[in-house]
């Protein structure tokens, strides 16, 4: 589904001023079977208006209202939400920014800031808080900045146990702000205040659910795909690909043409594994290209992540270019549509593209599959996943009948290995190394029953290498980091607690059978402030 299509649904539009929580706003609205989308925070107004948007979410920021230059909403916004009864929501800096537009004061915090679980008083009577019994609260504080002075018709319906004024609403205009993060786990009764906010406050519809989407992608792609058209589906054998190729499938048939690229960046036997799986088990035609050498040799002397992933994606489609040419001579037509499973925090991380005039969010790292694209594309883009989160794609996968155990598979970044090898990939011995460890790390997992509770788990090669003892002599080896988190989408996530004596075991495993290696280490951070993948 398009933001442009979201007219079918009832629009929660959460503009971002760069918080680290913001995807996390609009995961929660989802979960709430709402369609939430994500503007940058200077998005102008007209763009705003063309979703037409049932209630407006302004995030947090790192950002302070008396700094020159600081994100605001677009002049005639707060007349715009006035006119079409739009309630708006300002959380921590966005409520800042509504007391200070509106007229109200904001200044530093008298005590420096307030950070971290801090309990909150809440008003007898508050249309955001009426659902609750308590009238104190532990809510999640991230701010340096706070209201003293409110805007004329707007009431302070909770302070913190330091007096800062930490909620606000004017039930008139339909405007409130919390200056806490409902969004986080860390706040009690977080996602009760959003669903009372959305449901009982601005009566959003829950119309979103996944056998909804299922259709209208369906749809949509018959009207985007000429009925004599054909359609390739650049296939990487994760969930997204596949659910993608799969839904594809159904709604041209013969007509799509799967190609799955041997890169040279793969897993252990995974060529083998993946072909199997999509012959079957899945019934996809699929063709399996060897383009190792090619790529292998592009990536050579690249050492910095964003080369290395802008290189991959350039590389995979002189792939599929190459293979819509070979189609041209069997079908009488070039096929012009790639297919992609590109997933929403992919757009989200990769950033806008130039000129939607987003400047105060940050590209966290191009994925191959949007910032790593070529401008001489060639092909146009299929993507109908583009606005979804990875478990809304497993749930649509379900429904398209794709075997659990293959949806229940981790994700495999698009640029594969190449993000798990710390420096230029192509040095000797690194690839393979890194390939035994990452199975032997896998198979300990699956041994122990942990790979279901586990959202993402592998082998890191760094760029290293520590003096050690092997067979009561020295030894000087390279260090491989293990990694392993849980998570809901992927947006955020926390490190897996292994048990001593699970990592006691895998790490004397690692180091016995792969000569090359003598120490293995365990990373425990996690996103934010790391993200998943290390590259």
């Amino acid at each position: 589904m398009s933001v442009a299509s979201a007219h079918q649904h009832a629009v929660v539009l959460i503009l971002d001023y760069g918080s680290q929580y913001t995807q996390l706003i609009t995961r929660r609205v989802r979960e709430l079977s709402m369609f939430s989308v994500l503007f940058p925070g200077d998005a102008s107004l007209d763009r705003i208006k063309g979703v037409n948007p049932r209630v407006v979410i302004l995030s947090g920021g790192p950002n302070s209202v008396h700094v020159e230059g600081s994100p605001r909403v677009p002049d005639g916004f707060f007349e715009y939400c006035a006119e079409k009864n739009v309630p708006v929501l300002g959380v921590c800096y966005g409520m800042q920014m509504i007391t200070h537009l509106l007229g109200g004061e904001v200044k530093p915090a008298v005590h420096g800031g307030e950070y971290g679980r801090m309990p909150m008083d809440i008003a007898p009577s508050s249309q955001l808080f009426d659902f609750l019994s308590s009238s104190t609260v532990n809510v999640w504080m991230s701010h340096g900045d706070e209201a003293v002075k409110l805007p004329a018709g707007f009431t302070a319906v909770a302070k913190s146990h330091q007096g800062a004024i930490v909620a606000i609403e004017n039930s008139e205009r339909r405007i409130y702000g919390f200056q806490f993060h409902p969004e986080v786990m860390h706040t009690e009764h977080g996602m009760e205040m959003i669903k009372h906010f959305l449901i009982g406050i601005a009566a959003v519809p829950a119309d979103w659910n996944m056998g909804q989407v299922l259709e209208e992608q369906m749809a949509k792609i018959k009207a985007q795909v000429g009925p004599d058209d054909h359609v390739i589906c650049a296939l990487s054998g994760g969930v997204d690909s596949t659910v993608a190729a799969t839904l594809v499938h159904k709604v041209l048939g013969d007509r799509l043409h799967c190609v799955f690229v041997d890169n040279g960046l793969l897993r252990y036997n995974e060529q083998q594994r993946v072909m199997d799986t999509f012959k079957n088990h899945l019934h996809l035609p699929v063709l399996c290209v060897d383009h190792s050498k090619p790529m292998l040799d592009r990536l050579r002397g690249l050492s910095d992540p964003e080369a290395k992933r802008k290189a991959i994606g350039a590389e995979f489609i002189e792939v599929f270019k190459n293979y819509a040419n070979e189609l041209e001579k069997t079908l009488g037509r070039k096929p012009k549509y790639l297919v992609q499973g590109t997933l929403y925090p992919d757009v989200i991380e990769s950033c806008p593209p130039p000129g939607s005039g987003q400047k105060h969010s940050h590209t966290i790292k191009s994925h191959h599959n949007v910032g790593g694209l070529p401008k001489d594309l060639q092909f146009e883009l299929v993507e109908p996943f583009r606005e979804l989160f990875k478990d809304e794609v497993r749930a649509i996968g379900r429904l398209l009948g794709v075997p659990d155990q293959f949806i229940k598979r981790h994700p495999f970044p698009g640029p594969g290995l190449a993000v798990r090898v710390i420096g230029d990939v192509t040095e000797d011995g690194k690839l393979d190394t890194l390939r035994e460890v990452d199975e032997i790390f896998i198979n300990t997992i699956r041994e122990y029953g942990l790979y279901d509770e586990i959202w993402q788990a592998f082998a890191v090669f760094l760029p290293i290498k520590s003096v050690g003892v092997q067979g009561d002599q020295r030894s000087h080896a390279h260090v491989v980091a293990l990694r392993a988190v849980t998570s809901g989408d992927g947006m955020t996530a926390d490190w897996y607690s292994f048990t001593p004596a699970f990592l006691r075991d895998v790490s004397n495993r690692i180091c016995n059978k792969v000569r090359s290696v003598n120490r293995v280490v365990y990373d425990i951070t996690s996103k934010p402030p790391g993200t998943i993948e290390w590259e």
